[in-house]
């Protein structure tokens, strides 16, 4: 079964065909990066100018790459949910505009479960259930996958997201957008104990998360120093913030982990791709004979081969959407159908 996957949930424009749920044929990305790093984050309505120029070029060369036609295409799978709506509405009119022509099936996919299903890609090995840390630029979640549709959300922030805040204090520091990446390498050269940071507690929940307060205590301490005329050393506070996440991620997953019995883990999301998050999660999986499983680092941000992979599944399952799908702006991972 070929599936066309096409995502533009926020500043990536991407289109890719994969083969029975695990075979990539093509996978096509049409980035925004240079653009919005003028304005140090994403632009919204610059995103879906952006997305409208592109998709058309982007589905058409994921074809291309994968040698095929339209007309070969069993399924297309697309990004409705969470996101920006002007970019997801790209998406989502673009792909419908085609299933409708094609008489092709139109296929719904959650953004998130997209992300988990980045691990069937690389791992084809694992399946449900299991427990999956997703943590990116909007979102912090644990997550039961109960199975290949059906998701329950074990733990999330309560505030902010990891890779928020992740950007966020990476601008403080004066590193460009996007500032995640810049942070994991200064930090290689920091000494993660060079600077305290709190650790935010978080009442009624042991699994959620709070970054917020983490967030606004780099930006403070930052801050601080320039009025006393001090120097931050960016490469020990980028040190200090990444132990820190990477500390609060693995924790909560353990403890998650132990109270569902759960001895296989995953890790998926654009801050999968942080070497700090990735270590600590292999150390303690290890240290506890927990299986982990994590995406290749081309895996971790948006793409389109994710949409793919998890549209052959939500396929599998029977779920599909007609010409009434809408884009969804927030959508609980556990609502697995669409909302028209």
């Amino acid at each position: 079964m070929y599936i066309l996957g096409i995502e533009s949930s926020c500043d990536e424009t991407a289109a890719s065909v994969v083969e029975d749920g695990t075979k990539i044929l093509s996978s096509v990305i049409a980035t925004q990066i240079a653009e919005h790093q003028l304005y140090g984050g994403v632009v919204p309505e610059i995103a879906s100018r952006r997305h409208l120029e592109n998709i058309q070029p982007v589905v058409s060369q994921a074809l291309d790459e994968a040698g095929l036609t339209l007309a070969q295409i069993d399924g297309i799978a697309v990004t409705f949910a969470p996101g920006l709506i002007g970019a997801l509405l790209v998406g989502v009119s673009y792909a419908k505009g085609l299933a409708m022509a094609l008489g092709k099936p139109l296929i719904p996919v959650h953004h998130l479960a997209g992300h988990i299903a980045a691990n069937y890609l690389a791992h084809p090995e694992l399946k449900p259930p299991y427990l999956c840390v997703v943590a990116s630029g909007g979102h912090s979640h644990i997550v039961e996958v109960k199975s290949y549709t059906a998701f329950s959300v074990v733990g999330r922030t309560r505030d902010d997201a990891a890779g928020e805040c992740f950007d966020k204090c990476a601008r403080v520091l004066g590193f460009p957008y996007p500032g995640g990446v810049h942070i994991d390498r200064a930090a290689q050269t920091g000494d993660p104990s060079f600077y305290t940071l709190p650790t935010p507690k978080v009442a009624g929940s042991p699994y959620d998360m709070s970054f917020s307060g983490l967030k606004t205590a780099v930006i403070n301490m930052a801050h601080n120093a320039k009025q006393k005329g001090e120097a931050i050393i960016p490469e020990h506070l980028a040190a200090a913030l990444q132990d820190k996440i990477s500390s609060i991620l693995t924790e909560k997953a353990m403890a998650a982990a132990e109270a569902t019995g759960y001895r296989t883990i995953a890790l998926a999301g654009g801050v999968s791709a942080n070497s700090g998050v990735r270590s600590a999660l292999q150390t303690a999986c290890d240290q506890r004979g927990y299986q982990l499983y994590m995406p290749p680092l081309s895996l971790c941000g948006d793409n389109a081969a994710m949409i793919a992979c998890q549209g052959f599944y939500t396929a599998q399952a029977g779920i599909f959407a007609d010409e009434s799908l809408n884009a969804v702006a927030t959508l609980s991972l556990e609502t697995s159908f669409p909302i028209g």
